[in-house]
C-alpha cells in the first residue's frame, strides 16, 4: 500500500492494456483518500517495458486555513526546532505569537499576547503586520502603528527580547525606525545577502512605494533608502496603487522579493521582483518586475485577495513554504481593511526549471503521487 513519506506504489498490466491505477490509497496518516490520475498515453502501455504514472492525492497537506482571522501572517523556522507564527488580529491591538514542532500543529497550538497597544501616543492604534526574526541571538518583531490620536498616522517600530522563548519572554520597545523621510510606513521586514542586512517596507510618496536600505542594527537604517518599485502597472492599482509587504528568498543565485498590491479586496495580489545576488541592491535598476501578477483570487478554490505573504522551510528542510492571508469569498461589505476573515494560509512552493519561483495558484493543496507501472 503507498503511503506518502516513503511508500512506493507499482502495479502490473498487459501489454495493450490500460493500467487499472488505483481510485484510493493511503496518504501515510491512516486514511484513506481518492487519487485523481493523470490520464496515461496509450503508447506507454502498448507494448512491454514501465512507465510511471502520476497523480494527485485529494486531501490537504496542511489545515486550512492553518489560523482563522489571521491577516499578514508571519512565520519563522528557528533552530529550536519550533515554528512560529504571528500576524494582524482583526482588533489591531495586540500582538500575538504560537508556536509549534510542527506546521501543521500551529493550527491548534495556543497563543500568547506578547505586547499590546498603548493607551495614548505613539504605538497606540492600527497595530500591523507583525513579523518576528531571530538577530544576533536575539529575537525582534517588527510591525506597523499608529498613535492613538491617529490611526493614520502609520510608522514603523520594533521590539526586542532576549529570552530563549519568544513567547513567553520580556518584551523591550527599541523605538520606531527613523526613515529618510517622514510619512506614511509600514510593512518593513528584514534579510541578509552576502553579509548585509537590509530592511525593505513600504512607504507613501504620493503611493506606496517600495524601498530598501541597509541597516547598522535590527532597528536602525544606515544611509540612504531607495526606491525600488512603484505601483506603475494596471494589476497594481486597482482601488488603490499600492505596493507593499514586501517578503525576500535567496535562492539560485538571485533575490526574489514578492510583494501585494492593489486595494484589499478580491482585487489584492502579488507581484515579484528579481535580482542577481551579486548585484548592488541598493540600485533600482537591479531589480526587476514581473509583468503579470504571481499569485492572485482563485474563484475554482475560493481564495480571493491572496497576498501579504511570508516564507518559510517545511520540517525536512527540503522544500520552501509560502505563507499568506485570503478570504474565502469574494463580496464584502464597507471597507475590506475591516473584515476580518483574512485566514492564514500555507502551501508549498514550487521552482520553475529557469530557477524561478512558481507560486501555482491559492489552495493549491494536493499532493503529487506515482505508481510504477511495469507493461508484460
Amino acid at each position: 500500500m503507498f503511503t506518502h513519506s516513503d511508500g512506493e506504489l507499482k502495479l502490473t498490466t498487459p501489454a495493450g492494456t490500460k493500467p487499472e491505477l488505483p481510485m484510493y490509497v493511503d496518504n501515510g496518516a491512516g486514511e484513506t483518500v481518492k487519487v485523481d490520475w493523470e490520464e496515461p498515453e496509450p503508447s506507454l502501455y502498448a507494448q512491454t517495458g514501465a512507465f510511471v504514472a502520476q497523480g494527485n492525492l485529494a486531501d490537504r497537506e496542511f489545515p486550512h486555513p492553518l489560523a482563522p482571522n489571521r491577516a499578514d501572517p508571519h512565520i519563522h523556522k528557528h533552530t529550536d526546532g519550533y515554528y512560529y507564527l504571528t500576524g494582524s488580529v482583526p482588533e489591531y491591538d495586540r500582538i500575538v505569537l504560537r508556536r509549534s514542532q510542527t506546521l501543521s500543529g500551529l493550527a491548534s497550538a495556543s497563543e500568547s499576547v506578547i505586547w499590546t497597544k498603548h493607551e495614548e501616543g505613539e504605538m497606540g492604534n492600527h497595530i500591523w503586520a507583525p513579523e518576528l526574526h531571530f538577530i544576533d541571538g536575539k529575537w525582534y518583531v517588527y510591525f506597523a502603528a499608529g498613535t492613538a490620536e491617529d490611526k493614520w498616522a502609520i510608522r514603523q517600530y520594533v521590539l526586542e527580547c532576549e529570552a530563549d522563548n519568544p513567547c513567553e519572554g520580556h518584551w523591550v520597545e527599541k523605538g520606531k525606525i527613523v526613515m529618510n523621510f517622514e510619512s506614511f510606513t509600514l510593512d518593513a521586514t528584514t534579510f541578509v545577502v552576502n553579509g548585509t542586512r537590509y530592511l525593505a517596507w513600504a512607504q507613501i510618496d504620493e503611493v506606496s512605494c517600495l524601498y530598501i536600505a541597509r541597516m547598522s542594527n535590527p532597528w536602525t537604517i544606515d544611509g540612504k533608502q531607495v526606491r525600488i518599485s512603484s505601483p506603475d502597472l494596471e494589476w497594481e492599482r486597482h482601488g488603490h496603487k499600492v505596493n507593499e509587504g514586501p517578503a525576500v528568498l535567496v535562492r539560485n543565485g538571485r533575490v526574489f522579493m514578492a510583494y501585494s498590491a492593489s486595494a484589499t479586496d478580491d482585487r489584492y495580489c502579488m507581484g515579484l521582483l528579481t535580482a542577481a545576488e551579486s548585484s548592488d541592491l541598493l540600485d533600482p535598476a537591479s531589480w526587476t518586475k514581473s509583468p503579470e501578477p504571481v499569485f492572485r483570487s482563485h474563484p475554482a478554490t475560493s481564495e480571493y485577495g491572496p497576498g501579504h505573504n511570508s516564507f518559510t522551510r517545511d520540517e525536512a528542510d527540503e522544500t520552501d513554504i509560502l505563507v499568506y492571508h485570503a478570504r474565502s469569498y469574494k463580496e464584502i461589505d464597507g471597507e475590506p481593511l475591516y473584515d476580518p476573515n483574512r485566514h492564514a494560509r500555507i502551501q508549498r512552493l514550487g521552482w520553475k526549471e529557469d530557477g524561478t519561483p512558481d507560486f501555482g495558484f491559492p489552495g493549491q493543496q494536493a499532493r503529487r503521487i506515482t505508481c510504477l507501472v511495469t507493461v508484460e
